[in-house]
C-alpha cells in the first residue's frame, strides 16, 4: 500500500453494516453518485462487492489524488475516476438511480445540506434512492451521551458543523420529492437512512 494512501479507520468499521443496506436496496441500481467520497476506501469497498453498480466517486479537489490511489491500486471495471464536486458548485451534467454519502451532513454547515438536497433533486432519476450514513439527532435530542461528545468536538473544530436532526434532513428531502423508506441504527450510535423518489 503506498505510504500516502489515505485510511480512515471508520471506513474499516462501518462499511460492511452501510454494505448490506447497500445490497438490500441496489439490486436494481446501475448508477451512483457517492458525494464526499473521502478517502475513497467506501468506493472501493461498495464497487468490488456490487460489480454490477457503477460507481462515481466525488470530492472536492483536495480529496480526489487520494481517491485515485484507492481506485487505481483497485483497477475495477466499475469505478470511473473521481470527479470533483463541491455540494456548493456545479453538479455534474449526469443522472443517477442512487445518490449515496457517509459521515458528511454534520460536516458541512446547514446551507451546505440544503445545497446538497438541492443538488440532489438535480441529479438523482425519478425512482431513485438516496442513501445518508451517519449520526442524527430525533426531536432535537441527541441520541446518546457519546453523540453529545462527538457535537462538543465538531463545534470546537468548525462552529458551523454538527449533528442534524432527521426531521430538518428528512424534510428536504421531502422537498425534492423523496419518501423516507427506511431508517437502520447502526454501529457507534449512527443510522443509515434510505429515500426513495417518488417516481
Amino acid at each position: 500500500m503506498p505510504a500516502d494512501k489515505p485510511v480512515a479507520p471508520s471506513c474499516e468499521r462501518n462499511q460492511g453494516p452501510i454494505l448490506e443496506v447497500l445490497q438490500r436496496h441496489f439490486d436494481g441500481t446501475h448508477h451512483v453518485l457517492e458525494v464526499g467520497s473521502g478517502t475513497g476506501q467506501h468506493a472501493v469497498h461498495f464497487a468490488a462487492a456490487m460489480p454490477n453498480v457503477s460507481w462515481q466517486a466525488s470530492d472536492r479537489a483536495d480529496y480526489l489524488p487520494g481517491i485515485a490511489l484507492w481506485l487505481d491500486e483497485a483497477a475495477l471495471a466499475n469505478t470511473p475516476p473521481a470527479i470533483e464536486l463541491d455540494v456548493d458548485g456545479r453538479w455534474p451534467d449526469a443522472r443517477f438511480d442512487a445518490v449515496f454519502t457517509a459521515n458528511s451532513l454534520h460536516i458541512m454547515g446547514w446551507p451546505q445540506v440544503e445545497a446538497f438536497f438541492a443538488g440532489v433533486g438535480a441529479v438523482l432519476e425519478p425512482g431513485g434512492l438516496l442513501v445518508v450514513y451517519g449520526p442524527f439527532n430525533v426531536g432535537g435530542e441527541f441520541t446518546s451521551e457519546s453523540n453529545r461528545a462527538f457535537e462538543q468536538w465538531l463545534k470546537d473544530r468548525d462552529p458551523v458543523s454538527g449533528i442534524r436532526d432527521i426531521e430538518a434532513v428528512d424534510a428536504l428531502a421531502r422537498g425534492i420529492g423523496l419518501v423516507r423508506v427506511e431508517d437502520n441504527a447502526m454501529p457507534a450510535n449512527n443510522r443509515c437512512i434510505v429515500w426513495q423518489r417518488t417516481a
